[in-house]
């Protein structure tokens, strides 16, 4: 059978060997809510100088792909006061699940959109969605330090073209209709979908503030409002880190935007 399969073209391939392909692809495909394992290290954020020193990232657990919409229904179903037609006004936009369709007197996802991340959702949605999975957001420290991961490396910038193919991930992200999550490979935690397909929302996302002022300021509630972005840059040429930062620094709570979904963490591994 070895020596039969090893001479045919892919399109001729014998039951037997397809059925065993599309077994291994399935036990390959993570489950929903699945995590990875974190084991934390250090970083150094874009927007402190080349002597700042590194942050530390303790050991976590994040999930493998952003949440789905089918993730998202299952939740709103079970806490009413999130659904679409009940949910108060201080806590979204308008757009709120602008995509799903209504049903009767709620709203649901097309059948088709099922397994694609859920987008149209604020950062107070996404927040209350993973506490009540026991979860948490991640913050911006570990969400940059598992996206500065690849597929080999815990940090792949020192690979030639690795700022240039996040870039062009963005690039495509922008221009076509947003696909299934954990159909790319994933990078060497474990965590697919990190760049190329949606932006995140963080727990933290507005805490890059210009002035030293605001970061001390106690009285300055940093989840509810945003900041001014970064100030400086350790690496003027990853344009790809400027978009998120940037992108982050203009968001507010209740913004609900057709590219922003989100993704759970949680304490230890």
């Amino acid at each position: 059978m070895k020596t039969y399969i090893k001479h045919i073209g892919v399109t001729t391939l014998c039951p037997i060997a397809m059925l065993l392909i599309a077994t291994i692809s399935h036990a390959n495909t993570p489950k929903s809510g699945e995590m990875a394992k974190i084991n934390g290290g250090t970083y150094r954020p874009l927007y402190l100088s080349k002597d700042s020193p590194m942050v530390s990232v303790k050991p976590f657990r994040m999930d493998k792909m952003p949440v789905t919409n089918e993730e998202y229904y299952a939740f709103v179903q079970s806490k009413s006061k999130w659904q679409k037609q009940n949910i108060a006004k201080l806590f979204v936009e308008p757009d709120y699940l602008k995509h799903w369709q209504k049903s009767g007197n709620s709203y649901k996802p097309n059948t088709a959109d099922l397994k694609k991340p859920v987008v149209y959702v604020s950062w107070y949605t996404a927040n209350e969605y993973c506490k009540a999975q026991g979860k948490r957001l991640p913050t911006v420290a570990e969400w940059e330090f598992v996206a500065q991961a690849s597929q080999t490396r815990v940090n792949g910038s020192a690979e030639k073209g690795y700022n240039q193919k996040i870039l062009d991930w963005y690039a495509k992200s922008s221009t076509k209709p947003l696909g299934n999550v954990g159909q790319e490979k994933p990078n060497i935690w474990g965590v697919y979908n990190m760049h190329g397909m949606i932006w995140e929302w963080t727990k933290d996302f507005n805490s890059n503030l210009v002035t030293g002022e605001s970061r001390s300021d106690n009285t300055l509630n940093q989840e509810m409002f945003c900041g001014s972005g970064a100030a400086g840059a350790v690496d003027p040429s990853d344009y790809a880190a400027f978009m998120r930062y940037g992108f982050r620094s203009s968001l507010q709570s209740k913004f609900t935007l057709a590219s922003l979904g989100f993704r759970c963490a949680a304490d230890g591994v």
